[in-house]
């Protein structure tokens, strides 16, 4: 297995919603000055050492800026932040933590400042993967279970939906009135904009605007959510869940994408989330594994999941011949361990007879098949997410065997893009058959925020024997 890595609290109390004539600021500029400082310094620091592609560097530049604002810090104090997010400095981040948690806000509840972190990152109504990296990384420094920071995010969506609910016979009542009929109108179709795969968020942003912002006061501040009730805010809300609120369940291939002949997500889980979850599947097979949701079904990386279905027939062809040729290796692997074990022992009987090599031929063309077919689909995969279809959150993709060799194209065709940083937080590849050598991964470093692991086996003969089976 390998892995490429960029390096019991409880949840503070949610505030009333935030009084007219009474904003309620942000917990950032509750602290002491040398705490803010101690702050950005630690968020510059962690940037500069999570993302040190120079690539990368106009991000963290922009993000200790638009902190340092958000702090109200003096601007004398923007250099020494922008070179601490650009790497310059001796101080690790480990020097600044202490400081922050000496804060009396703090002490008590270091997840204050994961919340703040957190609404700070959300305010344009965009989730960076990049930012949420960050969030991991100072929450593990803080020693903060990061199941925790879920049930925060999880917190900001409930704070919305509630809203909705509580208000809507006041926002019924405010609908009637002759003054707001046209602003309202306006609200009602973008919220019928969304069909089918609509959902809560996507419906709030366009029915009940004012009243999602009013939630929203809770976890940001009113002065935050004073933009998001403007008819721009609309739009921010919205942008963070793609489609308005359809997201990837509401994309259909319109027509024939080159040799792609299927291409749909299915959602695994019911739930929303700040951030998702992409499974991708490498086969198909009779009996337990016949659908493409088969093998998650316990995955637990979020509350909002997705399986990618894509030439099912394909894969199925592919998981027979599979398992004609698995059933051939088990009947033969079983008479050559009754010749040989007592004389050589397990591990010599367990070896391709030659005979078997034969057999073999029954997957050359379902594979060569479905080895093409995988690459156009990670190409195809990789413009939908470009285009933001699922919104503006950061992705984590996971795949087996062919799967695997999907989110590989996916990112590699990612990596020509400008914009394809911030997208993706984390991969997870298990069995992949592609390239092994690294200068094939390095342009990956640009596209995944998060960390890139490659589960395999070196002694797999199933993809090592037939060398063709694993060419691009």
């Amino acid at each position: 297995m390998a892995t490429q890595d960029r390096s019991s609290q409880r949840l503070p109390p949610v505030g009333e919603p935030a009084v007219e004539g009474a904003p309620h600021l942000p917990v950032g500029h509750e602290l002491a000055e040398a705490s803010r400082f101690a702050y950005a310094a630690l968020c510059g620091i962690s940037l500069s050492q999570l993302f040190p592609e120079p690539e990368q560097s106009s991000f963290c530049t922009e993000f200790v800026a638009g902190l340092v604002k958000w702090l109200e810090l003096p601007e004398a104090v923007l250099p020494t932040m922008t070179a601490f997010a650009n790497g310059l400095g001796g101080e690790g981040a480990d020097v600044f933590a202490p400081i922050l948690l000496k804060d009396p806000i703090l002490k008590d509840n270091p997840l204050v400042i994961i919340q703040d972190l957190l609404s700070f990152s959300l305010k344009d109504g965009r989730y960076d993967a990049r930012a949420r990296v960050l969030i991991c990384h100072v929450t593990s420094l803080f020693r903060v279970p990061l199941e925790e920071l879920d049930l925060l995010e999880e917190t900001f969506l409930e704070s919305l939906k509630e809203t909705k609910e509580e208000e809507s016979e006041t926002a019924e009542a405010s609908r009637k009135k002759k003054e707001n009929r046209r602003k309202w109108k306006r609200y009602l179709l973008i919220g019928l904009a969304t069909v089918g795969g609509g959902t809560v968020i996507g419906v709030t942003g366009g029915l009940a605007a004012p009243l999602v912002a009013a939630g929203a006061a809770t976890i940001i501040g009113s002065a935050g959510a004073a933009a998001l009730g403007s008819v721009a805010g609309i739009a921010v809300m919205t942008s963070l869940f793609g489609a308005a609120g359809a997201g990837l369940t509401g994309y259909k291939m319109k027509k024939r994408v080159g040799a792609i002949e299927e291409f749909t997500f299915l959602p695994l889980t019911e739930g929303r989330q700040l951030h998702i979850t992409i499974a991708i599947t490498g086969w198909l097979a009779s009996g337990k594994y016949r659908t493409f949701s088969a093998p998650w079904m316990a995955l637990a990386r979020s509350s909002e999941q997705y399986c990618l279905a894509w030439e099912a027939k394909y894969l199925m062809e592919l998981g027979n011949a599979l398992e004609t040729i698995l059933s051939g290796l088990a009947n033969m692997v079983a008479q050559e361990a009754l010749k040989y074990t007592v004389l050589s022992g397990i591990v010599a009987a367990l070896t391709w007879p030659a005979s078997l090599l034969t057999v073999a031929n029954v997957i050359d063309n379902p594979w060569g098949v479905c080895l093409h077919r995988s690459a156009e689909v990670g190409k195809h995969l990789a413009h939908i997410l470009l285009s933001r279809q699922q919104g503006r959150r950061p992705v984590t993709l996971i795949g087996f065997s062919l799967g695997a060799r999907v989110i590989y194209f996916c990112l590699q065709e990612m990596a020509q893009e400008k914009d394809c940083q911030g997208i993706i937080e984390d991969v997870v590849l298990l069995g992949a058959p592609v390239e092994g050598e690294a200068k094939h991964w390095e342009p990956f470093r640009k596209v995944v925020s998060g960390r890139i692991i490659n589960g395999y086996s070196r002694s797999v003969a199933t993809w090592t024997t037939p060398g063709r089976w694993t060419s691009s």
